[in-house]
């Protein structure tokens, strides 16, 4: 009898514990979690110290910007985040007044006691500032700078020279009107500055108690106003997000193309939800793209963003969704991008830099030997076309029709200018010397995705037919780009988004102020800044196009960057994956979002 008590006391103990289970499993069953992976790891989650895309997909769903994009309007719209409505701008495009939306709180955080905090006017003017304050090492300085806020650079230059950045140091150009009001003034007009206040790239606002408080372990501890919070960071494997619990009432609204059905279906399906609609967000980090394509047809992700191009022919054979995968309800959405894949030479290198005719004829005759149309048809799978030059498709001056060198396969004209200017074999071992019988050895700086391994046998074998030996060397994205800004590259290959409808800022590659920054290549000619220049301060239309070609063609004959195609994105979802557009230029898109848990498989 007393083991039958005993029995029954632990059936009652474990009935009691699985009770006190059931709502936590309940809640797990219709948790909402949208699962995909990167091809790229992270870097960090502080805005104005990211130049990588993939840690300002992150923060882009952490923190919020004075403005933002329409998720379906196309062409790209831009609309009110936390600003209350459009700036009221001065005729000559110089001042800039905006009000921010009161009552919109920072996530709680120890930094506020466990608390949230309102945002106000100052928060913007402080998180503008930390840009320029040089123990930030902001990539985004020169941006900032060329945008001409008045006293912003006299800051900076104080603080390198006296060691210490004064925030509470009121500046003409960026000053607090009020609690819920700022105004930016510029040194020249700026017609499209309310884009660079739009760009996802720039971050968001942020708070000085969140900044003082973790200091050198700012990148860590990202507080934001979005709808997402970091919950974990496995660094180069694992982000968790979760939703924000006092992200304030937001509700879905768009205005999509009327000529875009499945924008105008989508607009009406999510039409006045609450967002976001999703709970929790995990990304893993998988480099490869074969096990990232089989983790998702294994349904372990919810979207295959960008689909490899080398998985092309098995999943979208002529650009169709293949049959077996269509029976299993996966959905496509394929858009050109608004970007360029390039590599560049170190014009400081003493083997492609330079400025004299053979160092120029050695990089033209180099592009020259590499065929466009083979990587975008072979390596790439048809998921790119050819670039002709820098403007990105989707972007105001890009002309579909324009063609130049730098889209132009030519291996005779390229052996015949290596030739022309001593870059023979003088030692009979099948290789070019350079003009001066020393090595002539190219060092192409890469990764080792299979993707990458294609794309780079292409060049690889374009290069061996005119006799250039290249060596690739394999490395880690995240401390190539570190090499890269400092100039420890002779080449390099990556790619650029646009993150503003503007065709302007791609010429930044080129910009002698923004090396060590966008300026990779470390190309520096004075027309060329003085056309970038000109270029910021003109409005769209035909003049600006064609000063904008003028510039193009200086960096096209120097060569310092070989464009080498836009690519095409296709993007691939599970069939319980509900309202996912690609937006030309915005990086969120998880608030807008939807897992029908009906359709989801059931373990």
């Amino acid at each position: 009898m007393a083991f039958s008590r005993r029995i029954l006391a632990r059936f009652a103990l474990l009935a009691a514990a699985l009770c006190a289970l059931a709502p936590a499993a309940a809640l797990a069953a219709t948790e909402k979690v949208l699962r995909y992976a990167f091809p790229v790891a992270e870097t960090g989650f502080d805005p104005p110290q990211l130049s990588d895309l993939y840690s300002r997909i992150i923060t882009a769903n952490i923190f919020e910007n004075l403005y933002g994009y329409d998720y379906l309007a196309r062409p790209a719209k831009v609309r009110p985040v936390l600003a209350a409505a459009l700036p009221e701008v001065s005729g000559d495009f110089r001042t800039f007044t905006i009000k921010v939306r009161p009552g919109v709180r920072f996530a709680a955080d120890a930094a506020f006691e466990g608390k949230g905090r309102e945002v106000t006017a100052a928060d913007f003017v402080y998180s503008l500032k930390r840009v320029m304050d040089p123990k930030t090492k902001s990539p985004q300085v020169s941006s900032y700078e060329e945008e001409g806020i008045l006293g912003f650079s006299e800051l900076r230059k104080k603080a390198l020279a006296s060691g210490k950045f004064d925030y509470d140091t009121e500046i003409e150009g960026l000053r607090v009107l009020d609690k819920y009001t700022l105004q930016f003034k510029l040194a020249q007009p700026r017609p499209r500055f309310i884009l660079t206040l739009a760009d996802p790239g720039i971050g968001g606002v942020v708070a000085r108690e969140v900044v003082e408080k973790y200091g050198e372990a700012i990148m860590e501890h990202p507080v934001g106003t979005g709808p997402f919070m970091l919950k974990e960071w496995r660094r180069s494997s694992k982000i968790t997000l979760v939703r924000n619990p006092d992200y304030r009432e937001v509700r879905f609204e768009s205005e999509p193309n009327p000529k875009d059905p499945e924008s105008v279906r989508i607009a009406a399906m999510m039409k006045g939800k609450r967002l976001p609609m999703i709970d929790r967000v995990e990304i893993a980090i998988i480099d490869d793209p074969q096990p990232r394509w089989l983790s998702f047809l294994n349904r372990e992700y919810d979207l295959m963003e960008r689909l490899p191009e080398n998985l092309a022919t098995h999943a979208i054979p002529n650009n169709k969704l293949a049959p077996n995968l269509a029976k299993q309800g996966l959905q496509m959405d394929r858009v050109p991008l608004s970007d360029i894949r390039m590599l560049y030479f170190s014009m400081t290198h003493p083997i492609v830099g330079g400025y004299t005719p053979e160092k120029v004829a050695l990089r033209r005759a180099i592009a020259l030997a590499m065929n466009g149309n083979e990587e975008a048809r072979l390596a790439m799978r048809g998921q790119a076309m050819v670039a002709q030059g820098f403007i990105m498709p989707n972007t105001a001056s890009f002309d579909p029709d324009y063609r130049s060198e730098m889209g132009t396969f030519d291996r005779k004209k390229a052996v015949a200018l290596l030739d022309m200017f001593g870059y023979v074999d003088k030692n009979g071992d099948g290789w070019r010397e350079m003009p001066d019988g020393s090595p002539l050895v190219l060092v192409y700086d890469t990764l080792s995705a299979a993707d990458y391994r294609e794309r780079d046998e292409v060049m690889k074998k374009n290069l061996d037919a005119i006799g250039v030996k290249l060596e690739l060397r394999i490395g880690k994205w995240p401390e190539q780009l570190r090499n890269s800004r400092a100039g420890k590259l002779m080449m390099w290959g990556y790619g650029l988004s646009a993150s503003s409808p503007n065709s302007g800022p791609v010429l930044a590659l080129g910009y002698s102020k923004q090396v060590g920054g966008q300026n990779h290549s470390r190309f520096s000619n004075a027309k060329f800044d003085e056309l970038y220049d000109k270029v910021q301060l003109m409005p769209d239309g035909p003049e600006r196009d064609a000063v904008m070609r003028e510039a193009q063609r200086i960096l096209i004959a120097y060569m310092p960057i070989k464009v080498r195609v836009h690519r095409i994105g296709t993007d691939l979802m599970q069939p319980w994956l509900v309202g996912y557009k690609r937006h030309p230029n915005a990086r969120e898109f998880w608030q807008y979002v939807d897992i029908d848990l009906a359709k989801f498989p059931k373990k």
